[in-house]
């Protein structure tokens, strides 16, 4: 299956813009304030955002009523939790007509279990670097330990991802792996993301997708 990619924590509307053109398959913005990446309060999608591009929001541990302000002001497809959300939040949230993208930070192991009461109640899953703050970390984990993931659920594969470390993928075969949630590792500083990178990029994920 061709991965799909997901470039996360824009910010800027002109970056937006350049990065739109390169037509990643989701684009993520992240609502949530302590993140040098917050597009903050006033934020406002350039008017010609493609509608082909899903457009996931970010939050962390924050009130369902605000994750839904956000849905319904920025026509998110995607809601990504990135915290400690329940299976009961991302059901209720679920029923509204959006996907639901749950995130597990891994460190030098996991617990696969923790997975089973989100079952049912999310989309998909997104495996990232556990640090000392929610996403952003710019440091891979191993993904060797992603073989003892036997859920049919798909996943995205997170955590300071650049052309240096993703030609180690090709040696792995994870049935589930959906896409590539790329961020730090492609930015010149925190919400601004390099353009030619993410080009290189997806010309590499072109190449190994044939």
């Amino acid at each position: 299956m061709k991965l799909k990619l997901k470039v996360c924590g824009m910010k800027y509307a002109e970056n937006i813009q350049q990065v739109a053109t390169l037509q990643p398959d989701y684009m993520g913005f992240i609502f949530y304030e302590p993140s040098p990446r917050f597009v903050g309060e006033d934020f406002v999608l350039p008017s010609n955002f493609p509608m082909q591009i899903n457009r996931v929001g970010v939050f962390v541990d924050q009130p369902e009523e605000y994750i839904l302000s956000k849905i319904i002001r920025y026509g998110l497809s995607h809601v990504q939790l990135h915290g400690n959300e329940s299976p009961v939040l991302c059901e209720s949230l679920r029923r509204k007509q959006v996907k639901i993208i749950k995130v597990f930070s891994i460190s030098t192991e996991f617990d696969f279990n923790l997975l089973k009461p989100f079952v049912g109640v999310v989309d998909i899953f997104l495996f990232d670097t556990k640090g000392l703050k929610p996403g952003g970390n710019g440091v891979a984990f191993d993904w060797k330990i992603l073989s003892g993931y036997n859920y049919d659920i798909p996943f995205f594969l997170s955590g300071g991802l650049n052309m240096e470390n993703i030609s180690g993928l090709s040696g792995l075969n994870f049935k589930s792996l959906y896409g590539l949630d790329i961020n730090s590792g492609v930015e010149i500083h925190p919400g601004l993301k390099d353009k030619d990178k993410i080009k290189e990029l997806i010309a590499h994920l072109q190449t190994t997708n044939n």
